[in-house]
């Protein structure tokens, strides 16, 4: 229930917290969220970052996109996404590398839709790592690096993701068209 609910208030982010209430389309811009899953390259659409805390601090960010761009028809599924997010409560998330299970309020989830529900692989288990590299992060945006391994917990099922790379701006949702 908790990772339903985590994907639900991630959907709500993507599409509520736009600083472009006109919905830019930044796809020829340089931002960019992509990675292979399993050996399947991805370019991801709908990609937002997303990070507050007190006096200019990071205390949270997240990151996250989907494989296709988020439906418009009513009955459509929801496509694949990925996302990952840290939490430090009174600290400051900044530049650096950051890793599951040694960073206790991270995870990674890659969630499928399905009409039967939802399929969700995370780093719950300690043997899945997921490494973050931050290469910069301040309130005009977030670059880095991030690879590593989500499981499903009812299939024992994983999921290799590598050659992970984001550079976003704050804010604001981008490669919203195909």
């Amino acid at each position: 229930m908790k990772q339903f609910f985590s994907i639900l208030v991630l959907t709500l982010l993507f599409f509520g917290c736009s600083s472009d209430d006109n919905g830019s389309d930044n796809s020829g811009s340089d931002y960019f969220f992509k990675a292979t899953l399993d050996g399947r390259k991805i370019d991801f659409y709908d990609v937002n970052f997303q990070g507050g805390g007190n006096d200019n601090r990071f205390e949270h960010i997240t990151v996250g996109g989907f494989e296709e761009p988020y439906p418009n028809k009513v009955g459509e599924l929801i496509p694949p996404s990925l996302d990952f997010e840290i939490w430090r409560t009174g600290g400051d998330i900044k530049a650096g590398t950051y890793s599951t299970p040694t960073e206790p309020e991270m995870v990674a989830r890659y969630a499928v839709q399905t009409t039967n529900g939802t399929i969700v692989y995370s780093t719950s288990t300690a043997d899945d790592v997921f490494t973050l590299k931050i290469e910069s992060i301040s309130k005009n945006g977030i670059k880095g690096t991030f690879s590593g391994k989500v499981r499903n917990l009812d299939s024992g099922v994983a999921i290799e993701i590598t050659e992970g790379t984001f550079n976003l701006p704050y804010e604001d949702i981008i490669n919203t068209t195909k």
